[in-house]
Parts: C-alpha cells; sequence; structure tokens
C-alpha cells in the first residue's frame, strides 16, 4: 500500500521546501506556482485549509506466497514509510500524524501504523493508529488524514495502507482455545488431567481466515457479483475493463512511469523485487473460457477479471496550505 505526507505552512515555505506536487495517478510534475489547465488556483474554502498532496510511494504488488513470503506487512510498510519522506525530501521529525489501513491484521502488529513508525524511525512521539474498513481501508486513512488536516489538528501527515496475503492469521479452533485457557487455570493434576480427556479431533481443526463479512458470510468477491447485476454489467464489459487496467499496467511498467514504486531487497536475496508481478495480458477469447470464481454457475466475477491477492503497501505524503 502507499504513504502520503501533507503540510500545513505558507505557500512560499512550500515552495522551499518541495519544488513541485506530484500527480500520483499520472506521476507528472506540476509546477507550484502555475495552475494546471482548466484547473483552479485553490481549493481552499473560507474557514477549511486547502490541503495538498506532495509525494507518494510503494512497494511491488505481489501475489501472494512470492517474492515477500518471509517478510510481515510490517517490513513492508516500514519500507514505504522512508521512501515517502526521502522522496518528499523532508524530516521525520516533521510528520506530525502517522495513518495506515488494513484488512487482515497480524496480531503482534495490531496497530501496525505505530509498530511501523517506530521500525522507520520516527519518534515515539509521533502519533499513529491504524484504520480497518474492508478493501476501502486505505482509502478511510487519507480521509481520516486530510479532515486531522484541514480541522488544524496537525500540519504534516502521512497516510496509506498495507496487506499481506503470504502468512494470514490461522487460528485454533474455538473448543480449543477454550480447553487451553481452562487449563491455564487449572491447578492440580486431577483438574489437568481432566481437562485433557475432554479433548476431541474435531478440536485440531483450525479456523482459517475468511475475507467475508461477519453479518452476512458474504466476500467481497459475492458482493461484486451482486453489484453487476444490479446494475447491469455484463461479464463482457467486466473483462473488458480488466484487460484495458492489465494493459495499461503494463505499459506503464516498461515506459517506466511507476514512479510511485520504490524497489525492496528481501534479506536473503541479491536483486531487489522490482516490479510487480501480478500484472497479465491476455485475450478476451481466454478470460471468457474461465468459470465464475464465487456464484455458480451464473456469476460474471473471474479468476480473470478481478484482483488477485496481493502483499504490498501505498503511503502518500500531504501538504496543508494554511
Amino acid at each position: 500500500m502507499a504513504s502520503l505526507l501533507w503540510r500545513a505552512v505558507p505557500l512560499v515555505c512550500h515552495q522551499t521546501r518541495f519544488n513541485v506536487v506530484r500527480c500520483i495517478s499520472t506521476s507528472q510534475q506540476l509546477p507550484t506556482n502555475k495552475t494546471p489547465p482548466g484547473g483552479k488556483k485553490s481549493l481552499e474554502k473560507p474557514g477549511i485549509k486547502n490541503v495538498v498532496l506532495v509525494e507518494g510511494a510503494r512497494t511491488p504488488f505481489l501475489m501472494s506466497q512470492t517474492n515477500y513470503k518471509d517478510l510481515m506487512a510490517n517490513d513492508l510498510m516500514r519500507h514505504a514509510l522512508l521512501s515517502v519522506v526521502r522522496k518528499a525530501g523532508i524530516k521525520k521529525e516533521l510528520v506530525d500524524y502517522i495513518i495506515v489501513g488494513t484488512v487482515i491484521q497480524e496480531v503482534r502488529t495490531s496497530n501496525i501504523a505505530r509498530e511501523a513508525a517506530l521500525a522507520a524511525g520516527f519518534s515515539d512521539k509521533t502519533p499513529a493508529h491504524t484504520v480497518t474498513q474492508a478493501c476501502i481501508s486505505s482509502n478511510q486513512s487519507v480521509n481520516t488524514a486530510m479532515n486531522l488536516l484541514a480541522t488544524g489538528h496537525c500540519e504534516v501527515a502521512i497516510a496509506g495502507g498495507v496487506d499481506y496475503m503470504s502468512d494470514v492469521p490461522i487460528r485454533l479452533s474455538r473448543p480449543m482455545r477454550k480447553l487451553m485457557l481452562s487449563a491455564n487455570k487449572a491447578k492440580s493434576l486431577g483438574k489437568k488431567v481432566g481437562l485433557l480427556m475432554k479433548l476431541r479431533p474435531k478440536y485440531f481443526v483450525p479456523e482459517l481466515p475468511a475475507v467475508a463479512e461477519f453479518s452476512t458470510n458474504e466476500t467481497m468477491g459475492e458482493s461484486g457479483d451482486r453489484l453487476a447485476a444490479s446494475f447491469g454489467i455484463s461479464r463482457r464489459e467486466q473483462d473488458e475493463f480488466a484487460l484495458r487496467s492489465h494493459t495499461l499496467a503494463d505499459k506503464a511498467t516498461k515506459g517506466g512511469s511507476l514512479e510511485d514504486l520504490t524497489p525492496l531487497t528481501v534479506p536473503g536475496t541479491e536483486l531487489p523485487v522490482a516490479r510487480d508481478n501480478g500484472i497479465r495480458v491476455s485475450t478476451l477469447e481466454q478470460m471468457a473460457k474461465l468459470k465464475p470464481a464465487f456464484i455458480r454457475p451464473n456469476g460474471t466475477v473471474t479468476a480473470a477479471n478481478a484482483s488477485f491477492l496481493v502483499c504490498g503497501n501505498i503511503l502518500y505524503s500531504k501538504l496543508l496550505y494554511k
């Protein structure tokens, strides 16, 4: 996922510290003293400060169980935090707040924003918190940072997100957990033996994590299928959109346009990971052969037009004009 850095400073100070405002989606650089064609000189409104995106950085997005399989999400976020402040050319001490979004959390680093910030060398006095809102967790972190900036709670913020699907938490079954917790309280040998006698083979079956809502037990793929049906989006249209996306990503990669990507060297390897490995340029004919992945037999979301399970992160730097 990615990091964003923002700051509330006079315009002249912004121009001194940052020569350009970067458009992350296209890597296009816009001089801060010029108005983009057809754009506004400022988005500032009475009583509301002007929030500006300064810089972005991300690790390569990789399919799960590939090059990142021996790392942790904390490692990826640490790399992105270091990369975004380096690219923005600011000191860590200037950052007032760090927010990170994530979906499936590692228990040991549940507040990954804080843990990654400390690992990256940020001050322990810099507040950092983690948000989760399914697949828009990183978007929510960005919105939260913008609100903190606009309301004057801070002047510089980093926001983004990270997810790591190569080592998701797998729990013991609930009956096994209850038995183990009871064993901790058992004082006598007789009570411990009694608990041991309650063990059943089914207790050893683990609970695998599911990317599904607790209340509906519905996965994002199933929601996508229902949404496509509600709006009349055909399988062909989804395949065309996915093919366009992968084709453009492949073109941008080969053309060196992904300037927000920062290579990451995995410990124990010589060459850094320097590109996304989930880009697959196919054909509509090949994509049409795949069966529905979620709702069968009439679903329209497939392995070809859906996103893959990914490990990676992205961060953005934000600036706030006074």
